[in-house]
């Protein structure tokens, strides 16, 4: 018996229309929807707005669960359902242009929501474990001007950072680099990286228990 393949689209570009990330991301999915027979998608568009991080998500989010106010629920249920998504996800699909070197501030705050102390992560005597194993995620990476993986790319390694603390290790990197001066070269080519990851990568059977 075949199970849904549940995949979490989260794209950060503030462009709506005419985003390189946004299309590059709608190509992975297509291509997952090839393999697979049944996959389900949740789409979190990180443009809508993000909220920051403050005092009160603070206090709430460090007062245990037993002591919780419906005030402090209130104050962490948009990161709740945020940790919920990726909880649920076999795969994690992430629209990343680098912008002024780095991630823009919407996708920052959405990791800020989902690094969460014994929902996503906890501590152990031998250093943080990631609690959010067993799945896997492309990062879809856009830039203008910036080498992707060069020395002024903080966007990249931040990204794989945030993702190996949550747990998941398993991560490509679909590249679209400096397309200012390589335009539609560099779309073809992350586009040739889509088709060779998805289609030629390492099945999910045994991950999802696929058939």
């Amino acid at each position: 018996m075949s199970k849904t393949l549940n995949v979490l689209r989260v794209d950060s570009s503030a462009r709506q229309n005419h985003s390189s990330t946004r299309a590059l991301t709608d190509n992975i999915i297509e291509a997952l929807e090839d393999r697979y027979s049944e996959v389900r998608v949740t789409r979190r568009d990180l443009a809508a707005g993000v909220p920051h991080v403050d005092q009160n998500w603070i206090e709430a989010n460090f007062t245990p669960d037993e002591e919780r106010t419906a005030l402090h629920r209130a104050q962490l249920r948009y990161s709740d359902s945020l940790v919920a998504e990726l909880q649920t996800a076999d795969i994690v699909v992430i629209g990343v242009p680098i912008y002024n070197f780095g991630v823009p501030a919407s996708l920052k705050a959405w990791v800020d929501m989902v690094a969460r102390a014994r929902l996503t992560f906890r501590y152990t005597e031998n250093g943080p474990e990631g609690l959010l194993k067993q799945k896997k995620a492309y990062l879809v990476v856009g830039s203008g001007g910036v080498p992707v993986d060069s020395e002024m790319d903080y966007a990249t390694p931040y990204m794989r950072h945030a993702l190996r603390f949550l747990g998941i290790t398993d991560i490509d990197v679909v590249t679209a680099a400096q397309q200012n001066m390589r335009g539609e070269e560099a779309i073809g080519e992350a586009r040739a990286q889509i088709a060779h990851l998805v289609h030629t990568g390492a099945s999910l059977t045994s991950r999802a228990q696929l058939v």
